[in-house]
């Protein structure tokens, strides 16, 4: 078991690009600690780079203290596993799992006993005479994780390991992944670009943009204290509530105002925003999570500046909720898509968060809200979450 550090890690292309800007993060010993992000982010470069496959432009990669860039990976002792599984197809799955260590010249006993014993912790016993082709997909995934597993190394690199498999197989094996690297401890480095399967895997979460790092959190952390407008949009599903609003002194403390609605902003919520004092008369960037609405009909005696009145576009029928999508009369919200950091995206880069052409709620099964009618919606005002509309960063303390 290892911890790892990354002090200043940037990666800079021949070209000119730049796939990972001076991240800065540390690794537990024994920590599963999961790098998500939407494709191109610079989170399976990152990992690559710890596993010695790219070079390092700038920074420095410690493992238990000790500087490893200028290291072979076969030197560094860390397992990688990837999506594609990498098995040889003319192997059994014995063999499969065995090779690294007959190629370090492994005693055979001990190769025997460490195949075993990993065969016996993934359920892999039956299978060990088979070949992949006649394997499932999980069933190969499992054989590509016990590879790793009898190399015995101080820490597991995982390159989105479940990106190949089904959804109900993919939630199977997550729960396996999860409760394998807490029985063995290893210190494990997870990317992904699924950030359900980063929330319900990780002990903490990277979230990277454009190269950069925006937050690194708890999962409830991340979802509940979002750093900034591309944490609070990307962590959640569906994804949180974004509207662009002026915020204005009311008789019972400051108000939101957003196309036809108004909203109070309670004392507690504006205690945990002491800089949105600052924001009387301007615009702010508010957000609700869907969970934190409720059909207004289900909640006695909701408040009337609690109740946004709205046009219901399309219900979705998920058997525990319903997820409503509303329309609330103000125009999509769009917020330039920069990256926080030191260093600014290439104009190339920059894109637009996506159009948010509704809000969604999700709803009680028991709501009578139909699509095509208008609604009211109870909105949770102590779940209120403010951003600075220019710069995105949260306005929490």
């Amino acid at each position: 078991m290892s911890r790892i550090v990354l002090e200043g890690i940037t990666k800079r292309y021949q070209d000119g690009t730049t796939a990972v800007r001076s991240l800065d993060l540390s690794i537990a010993d024994g920590e599963l600690m999961v790098l998500v992000g939407p494709s191109g982010c610079g989170k399976t470069t990152a990992l690559r780079m710890v596993a010695g496959l790219e070079e390092i432009t700038e920074g420095t990669i410690l493992v238990d203290g000790q500087p490893v860039n200028d290291m072979e990976p076969r030197d560094r002792d860390i397992a990688m596993v990837f999506q594609s599984y990498a098995l040889y197809p003319h192997l059994s799955v014995r063999d499969n799992m065995a090779f690294s260590l007959k190629y370090r010249k492994t005693p055979k006993q001990e190769i025997r006993r460490r195949v075993d014993e990993a065969a016996r912790i993934l359920e892999l016993e039956e299978l060990l005479g088979r070949k992949p082709r006649q394997l499932s997909g999980g069933q190969r995934q499992r054989v590509a994780m016990g590879r790793a597993i009898v190399r015995q190394p101080r820490a597991f690199l995982m390159d989105e390991p479940l990106s190949n498999l089904d959804a109900k197989l993919r939630v199977q094996m997550r729960a396996e992944i999860a409760k394998l690297q807490r029985s063995l401890g290893v210190t494990t480095i997870y990317v992904t670009h699924d950030q359900t399967e980063a929330m319900t895997l990780g002990s903490r979460v990277a979230v990277m943009r454009h190269g950069v790092l925006q937050q690194v959190a708890a999962p409830q952390e991340l979802y509940q204290r979002p750093a900034n407008l591309f944490v609070a949009g990307f962590i959640g599903s569906p994804a949180m509530n974004l509207v662009k609003a002026t915020l204005e002194p009311g008789a019972d403390g400051p108000e939101v105002i957003f196309g036809p609605h108004r909203l109070r902003v309670p004392a507690g919520v504006s205690r945990q925003h002491p800089a949105l004092e600052k924001y009387r008369g301007r615009t702010v960037v508010v957000g609700f999570r869907p969970e934190n609405l409720e059909d207004a009909a289900l909640v006695p005696d909701a408040p009337p500046e609690s109740v946004l009145e709205v046009s219901v576009e399309l219900r979705e029928e998920l058997g525990a909720e319903v997820n409503a999508h509303c329309t609330v009369g103000v125009p999509p919200l769009q917020v330039a898509a920069v990256a926080i950091g030191d260093s600014e995206p290439d104009a190339a880069e920059i894109e637009e968060v996506p159009q948010i052409p509704a809000i969604i709620a999700r709803l009680d099964p028991r709501t009578a809200i139909r699509e095509g009618e208008r609604a009211r919606l109870h909105v949770d005002l102590d779940s209120l979450h403010f951003f600075d509309p220019e710069s995105g960063d949260s306005l929490r303390d």
